[in-house]
């Protein structure tokens, strides 16, 4: 029984850690972003969180795919003035911009096709 509970607990914590994400949100990066009329994505995460953790995946296959889309992400827990601003109360909340325009937000989202129809929506 230890022989397959061990690897099953390594793939897991390993699977659900394997894209790594950094805060690259600055309020200039957004300004700039909402100046020009681009589709924004923003995306509230925490290092201890496994629904960020599967969601980092799909934004890592997301980049490539919406080459057009700005993505900004930030850690919740050490970038509190970013969530305060842009009244993000919870970690995993994405919000989609079209330019200034505020489009939807969702929290907790985990399948790609629903994460990639919330970005299609401020394209």
């Amino acid at each position: 029984m230890k022989k397959i509970l061990l690897p099953l607990i390594i793939l897991f914590f390993t699977d659900a850690l394997a894209f790594e994400k950094t805060t690259n949100f600055t309020f200039e990066k957004f300004e700039k972003a909402q100046q020009e009329g681009k589709t924004i994505v923003i995306n509230a995460w925490n290092e201890t969180c496994m629904t960020c953790a599967k969601q980092s995946k799909i934004f890592a296959n997301a980049l490539n795919d919406f080459k057009n889309v700005e993505f900004l992400f930030y850690e919740q827990t050490k970038y509190k003035e970013f969530a305060n601003v842009l009244n993000i109360k919870f970690w995993t909340t994405i919000v989609v911009y079209k330019g200034q325009n505020e489009i939807d937000r969702k929290i907790g989202l985990v399948k790609k096709e629903d994460i990639y129809r919330l970005i299609r929506k401020g394209i």
